[in-house]
């Protein structure tokens, strides 16, 4: 699926002008609150029109000024899910689902109810009404009742924006099975970078109603010119590695990306199965020789591609190690007093706490590499 968009639009003192075109299967827009993301969203989801432009989904065409082109909402097959789940509080979660499939024509009708259920764990769920839901299980029947109207394509702005940090973390995992198995591709709406890094496989930076990047996601992510945008302490990189085994008695996973080996706290996959991690830069220490005695149990060779200044303290480096690029945050003086400069050899220090939380999940199938 190739998703193109060239559009211009004013809203009061905003104006709006950004252009890009994706074929990712979950393509994130990606900037601070205020960046135009919405405004766009809502521009392909035909929610508004644009003062000039064109809009494309696999050659169809919704929207092209120029022509006068302007294919209504309801017509376009885009399911759309917002940061509130908008359920209709008299229906039951059975009946919630099955109505947008009203709106889909018969024979364009491709999407099977039992299984949006099961893809999205909802089928104890089905007689209940959503006053009986939790927010993550509101978010997963918003959803599938998106789902079920058979789209073409996917919008979610921010759906995890108003869920605390354990309702997120429920959901997660279904909106990653939706990228793998659902096959519809998604536009993902964010201005938090571990939920972009954990489930981009394509990138749209925005900022002050403009376009500053595009492209596959990892190589977004590591460009220093690019690092800050998520914020200076949210700098990362993303890692493709793939499961070799437990340490059952230190209760640690052994994974192993193009770098080497890696040792990070028990993730529950099976073995060979593909991970995607990020690894923020002030989680990545310097050293200039192999280090002894310490407690960071992951140590790689790497070679220094390019640094940065960061402020009147900090320094920015790349680093490659093997077919990876880590990011790491040094001092000025770290950087004079271990002479680090482009090719100079390193190894990169990194403890296996850096892997909580959001950071490490399965990769998706586009990004998927062969590993030693």
């Amino acid at each position: 699926m190739t998703l193109a968009v060239s559009v211009r639009q004013r809203l009061g003192s905003f104006a709006l002008d950004a252009a890009f075109e994706s074929r990712g299967r979950l393509t994130a827009l990606f900037g601070p609150s205020g960046s135009g993301k919405t405004s766009l969203v809502n521009l392909i989801g035909g929610l508004t029109r644009p003062a000039e432009g064109r809009i494309a989904v696999d050659g169809r065409v919704l929207v092209d000024t120029a022509a006068r082109v302007f294919v209504p909402k309801h017509r376009r097959r885009i399911g759309y899910v917002f940061q509130d789940a908008r359920l209709f509080p008299h229906l039951t979660v059975r009946q919630n689902l099955r109505y947008g499939r009203f709106f889909t024509p018969a024979g364009e009708r491709y999407s099977d109810f039992g299984r949006v259920v099961d893809l999205l764990g909802i089928g104890e769920l089905l007689e209940r009404r959503p006053s009986r839901l939790s927010g993550g299980e509101k978010q997963r029947v918003a959803i599938g009742r998106a789902l079920i109207a058979s789209p073409k394509l996917m919008l979610m702005d921010e759906p995890l924006a108003a869920l605390d940090e354990a309702r997120k973390a429920e959901i997660l995992p279904y909106i990653e099975r939706l990228r793998d198995e659902g096959e519809i591709p998604i536009v993902y709406v964010s201005h938090a970078i571990a939920e972009v890094a954990r489930l981009a496989t394509d990138l749209v930076i925005m900022a002050a109603g403009k376009i500053e990047a595009c492209g596959p996601a990892a190589g977004l992510l590591s460009r220093l010119d690019l690092a800050d945008t998520a914020g200076r302490d949210e700098a990362s990189a993303l890692i493709d590695l793939v499961m070799v085994g437990q340490d059952a008695e230190f209760g640690l996973s052994v994974l192993r990306s193009t770098a080497g080996e890696w040792r990070v706290p028990r993730v529950e996959v099976p073995p060979g199965a593909k991970l995607r991690a990020r690894i923020r830069a002030r989680d990545v220490m310097i050293a200039m020789a192999p280090p002894s005695g310490i407690s960071a149990l992951n140590v790689l060779a790497a070679t220094v591609e390019e640094l940065r200044e960061d402020g009147p303290v900090d320094v920015l480096l790349a680093l490659r190690s093997g077919a990876d690029r880590l990011l790491a945050r040094v001092t000025r003086r770290s950087r004079a007093q271990l002479e680090l400069a482009p090719g100079r050899a390193v190894f990169a220090v990194i403890k296996a706490v850096a892997f909580e939380g959001y950071n490490a999940a399965y990769a998706a199938p586009a990004d998927h590499q062969d590993l030693p």
